[in-house]
């Protein structure tokens, strides 16, 4: 009796192991797809009236890692090209000494960037988090994502569950380590799944606030 309970215990594991590795590599390929043909390069996207950019790891000393400094140079460059009238600068600063805003901030303003068109999100904690309060605080209801090609995919999903129509530029303007890129990819398929979740079945509310819309007579 031991012997069958066991055996039915692995079998009812291994079968939901291999459920649950199909659903993250399925929704990572659904997410990949559907990115595909909303991915441009900052010289062939569209023009859009905000441009929203991610948060990413600020050093101790306050200015942005590599990748972070690539979304913002990405994001300045379509700003001066004329592509987009506003900068939407969202990320973390949950801690007195960790501002991902206003690195990106400080960095874009070093690039030529002007201040005026510059809007600072401190409470994306997460990118679940900076899509719903770019429309529901923001009032952004068209827009171009700038992120890295790993962090696209999600991010556009994100963006088209709250109702933003939205296209991707990949700021990748620099060369990275092939382990960090492995590490990138590897957890967005546990942070796809996530956002599956979070869209369906959780919901949750992240930090909201009084509105601060960016164009006072919509887009």
């Amino acid at each position: 009796m031991l012997k069958k309970i066991t055996k039915i215990t692995i079998r009812i594991t291994r079968d939901l192991s291999l459920l649950g590795l199909f659903t993250i590599i399925f929704t990572r390929i659904v997410f990949l797809r559907n990115a595909f043909p909303q991915t441009f390069s900052k010289e062939d996207a569209p023009t859009k009236q905000v441009a929203i950019v991610f948060g990413a790891e600020v050093k101790r000393d306050g200015t942005p890692s590599a990748v972070l400094r690539d979304r913002v140079e990405t994001a300045v460059a379509l700003y001066k090209s004329g592509k987009v009238e506003k900068l939407l600068m969202s990320g973390d600063n949950r801690f007195v000494n960790y501002n991902e805003p206003e690195s990106m901030r400080q960095y874009a303003l070093t690039l030529g960037m002007s201040d005026s068109d510059i809007v600072l999100d401190y409470a994306g904690r997460r990118t679940y988090d900076t899509c719903y309060r770019a429309k529901e605080i923001f009032g952004v209801n068209s827009a171009i994502l700038v992120t890295q090609a790993f962090h696209l995919p999600r991010s556009l999903f994100l963006c088209e569950a709250f109702g933003i129509d939205v296209v991707g530029v990949d700021a990748e303007n620099y060369h990275y380590l092939k382990r960090l890129r492995f590490f990138w990819n590897a957890r967005e398929l546990l942070a796809s799944v996530q956002s599956v979740w979070d869209v369906y079945l959780f919901k949750p509310l992240p930090v909201l606030g009084k509105p601060e819309r960016i164009f006072l007579n919509g887009q």
